[in-house]
C-alpha cells in the first residue's frame, strides 16, 4: 500500500487568471478550484488546458447570445441587464456555472481512462468506477446545459428516447 500526498490545491500565486475575449469574464482559476472542489492532483498544466477548451466551447455556444448583447450596446457580460443574487450579477454567475461544469467534465473524461484495475478489488472494481465516472460525467454535462439553457433564457429539458 503507498500513499501520494498532493498539495491541495496549489497556491494562488502559482495560477494566474486565465483571460478571455474581453466579452466573456477572465477566469480566476483559485475560485475554480475551491468552487468545483479540485485538489492538487489536477496539475495547474491539466486545469488550464480543460478551462481553455471549456471557454472556447461555452463561449463558441454563446456566440449568438453575445452578437445579440452587443448589437444592444452591451460591451460586455457584465453591462447585460440582469438581476443581482447574493451581490454578484447573475448573468455572470450562470456563465461561470457553465464554465466549472465544462472543466470537471473535460477532467472527469480524463481521468476516467486511468488504469484501476491495479487498485484493490480488480476488474470489477474498475468497472464500478468507470461506471461512477461515466454517472458524473453526465451529471457535469447536464449542468452545463442547464447553465447555458438558464442564460438564454430557455426552458430545460430533458428527453429520453425509450
Amino acid at each position: 500500500m503507498s500513499f501520494l500526498a498532493t498539495e491541495s490545491p496549489p497556491t494562488p500565486v502559482n495560477e494566474p487568471a486565465v483571460g478571455n475575449d474581453g466579452w466573456f469574464p477572465d477566469i480566476d482559476l483559485q475560485r475554480l478550484r475551491e468552487e468545483c472542489r479540485l485538489d492538487g492532483s489536477v496539475t495547474a498544466p491539466r486545469l488550464r488546458r480543460a478551462l481553455l477548451v471549456s471557454m472556447s466551447s461555452v463561449n463558441a455556444e454563446l456566440a449568438d447570445y453575445r452578437a445579440r448583447q452587443l448589437a444592444q450596446g452591451h460591451a460586455r457580460l457584465l453591462a447585460v441587464p440582469s438581476s443581482q443574487l447574493g451581490g454578484e450579477h447573475l448573468t455572470q454567475v450562470l456563465y461561470l456555472r457553465a464554465i466549472h461544469a465544462a472543466v470537471q467534465a473535460e477532467l472527469t473524461e480524463v481521468y476516467r481512462d486511468m488504469d484501476t484495475a491495479a487498485q484493490s478489488g480488480g476488474a470489477q472494481a474498475a468497472q464500478m468506477e468507470q461506471q461512477r465516472l461515466a454517472l458524473k460525467v453526465d451529471e457535469h454535462r447536464r449542468n452545463l446545459r442547464w447553465a447555458i439553457s438558464d442564460l438564454l433564457g430557455l426552458r430545460r429539458t430533458t428527453v429520453e428516447l425509450i
